[in-house]
């Protein structure tokens, strides 16, 4: 017959080690010193080897004895996270959550989603902060951000990060403009068309694709008359048929499924705008925070953003200055 342990006989080894005698970690657990004494010593006997070395002045665990000590510090640890988290699981949570995502999405997807969340949970209180710029979240109290991008580099490990769900950026321009300037049937062709481009960096002019066919990274630089910092303003102009933008699927959705806006090259796409959750890296996470995870992955799994647009641009031709 196997020899086996259970959770009372880890805490009877942990509070002799602690006391360092039998007869106070008798008085610690409400009990007669004799009953610490003949649960040892039958513990010993059903192991097989002794746990604790005594003394006239102090009972020391053994090596085996130290050993099993320490194994049985994490066993009780455990179980103690688990009943905590069992517990938290049948109260309903209660408390404030403080997010920040970016304008477009947060007021596009992520605001409709967490008024959702706050529906079904009452008790939780939930602030939602619209930024352009990620925030140090640990430094300003957030407890995590809705974001476009992965953290990557040496700080990604001061964050916990989750993809909700993924995302692309496609080319896309109105049926007047193309029916106006003619379709481009290859990447090179969009130098000779009037490009919408956000500066959001630098090399604003430069877009970096990926061809759907092999995965293959293709770089192609793009120009036209108009450029803004304003997504949300170069994509009405877009709408107005001024040029071709590329741009988030989530924030063309409807566009696309009206016929306002159709694909240009849909065989290629910016693959780097998935939907991650940021957070400051922590021991645990809240209860209420994993609610909201777990909620925003159930809600955007589909990727609803993801529509049945009518077809795109066919080839048409070339384009004229």
């Amino acid at each position: 017959m196997k020899p086996h342990l259970d959770r009372s006989d880890l805490e009877l080894l942990l509070a002799i080690r602690e006391h360092g005698s039998l007869a106070a970690a008798a008085a610690s657990a409400g009990v007669v010193p004799s009953v610490v004494t003949k649960r040892l010593a039958a513990l010993e006997a059903r192991l097989g080897f002794k746990l604790f070395q005594r003394t006239t002045r102090r009972v020391v665990p053994t090596a085996d004895g130290e050993t099993l000590c320490e194994r049985g510090l994490g066993l009780l640890a455990g179980f103690e996270a688990m009943e905590a988290e069992l517990q938290e699981r049948q109260q309903e949570p209660v408390g404030r959550i403080r997010l920040a995502a970016t304008f477009g999405f947060g007021r596009a997807w992520l605001g409709p989603a967490v008024a959702d969340f706050q529906v079904r949970h009452p008790q939780l209180e939930v602030q939602l902060r619209l930024t352009e710029q990620l925030p140090d979240l640990a430094l300003e109290g957030l407890d995590g951000a809705v974001w476009l991008w992965s953290v990557r580099g040496r700080q990604a490990r001061e964050w916990t990060e989750r993809r909700l769900a993924r995302n692309q950026r496609v080319l896309v321009a109105s049926p007047d403009y193309l029916r106006r300037r003619g379709t481009p049937t290859t990447i090179e062709e969009l130098a000779a068309h009037d490009c919408l481009v956000v500066q959001e960096h630098e090399q604003f002019d430069t877009w970096r694709l990926q061809r759907e066919r092999d995965r293959g990274e293709v770089r192609v630089r793009v120009g036209g008359r108009l450029s803004s910092n304003s997504g949300e303003l170069v994509r009405d102009w877009c709408l107005a048929g001024h040029g071709i933008m590329l741009r988030s699927l989530w924030d063309i959705a409807g566009p696309l499924a009206r016929g306002q806006l159709v694909r240009v090259l849909p065989g290629y796409a910016m693959v780097d705008a998935d939907i991650h959750w940021l957070a400051p890296h922590t021991p645990s996470t809240p209860k209420r925070i994993r609610l909201l995870v777990d909620f925003l992955l159930e809600r955007f799994r589909n990727e609803p953003w993801k529509v049945t647009p009518l077809p795109a641009a066919r080839p048409g031709s070339r384009p004229r200055r």
